[in-house]
């Protein structure tokens, strides 16, 4: 499927974010949310580098777009995410009433967004997001097999002293 241009220039992003993330060591998984064709908020996987369950790429994202708006809502806002949002990302995303959602590659063991789970599509909700994925799909695997790549070869190393 085709998408308009904006969408590929934003998803761009969000995987620019998520190199972030493996340079540093991080699941890289990056995230931008856009508010009138502008990124309000940004984010890449940060739960080792802080110590922090929490601090996924879209968690950090929606904080910083809501902190941008000085709301608790994101009304009008889209997210574009590299990897399928979790469990608890999907959650968010619902409770601050995002719009739409982009991500690039499915997440087949905590993927709630259409792969293990499907909260985002459930009508049980006051609240219903419009999910499109496949967004620069193969970029997307490529940083998570390298990452868990490099995570194997070390752990391989590390094994044998």
């Amino acid at each position: 499927m085709l998408f308009p241009e904006h969408v590929y220039k934003f998803m761009f992003q969000a995987l620019a974010l998520a190199e972030e993330a493996l340079n540093i060591g991080e699941i890289p998984v990056g995230a931008v949310v856009v508010y009138q064709n502008k990124i309000i908020g940004r984010g890449y996987n940060q739960t080792g580098s802080l110590k922090d369950p929490t601090a996924h790429a879209e968690m950090i994202a929606i904080t910083a777009a809501s902190n941008h708006l000085k709301e608790k809502f994101l009304t009008g806002c889209d997210l574009y995410v590299t990897v399928e949002p979790c469990l608890m990302c999907s959650g968010a995303i619902l409770l601050s009433r995002i719009n739409n959602v982009y991500f690039g590659t499915l997440e087949p063991k905590f993927g709630a967004a259409g792969s293990v789970y499907n909260i985002l599509d459930s009508k049980k909700y006051n609240h219903s997001v419009k999910v499109y994925s496949g967004i620069y799909q193969e970029e997307s695997k490529y940083l998570l097999k390298k990452y868990f790549d490099q995570k194997r070869k070390l752990n391989k190393y590390t094994n044998l002293n």
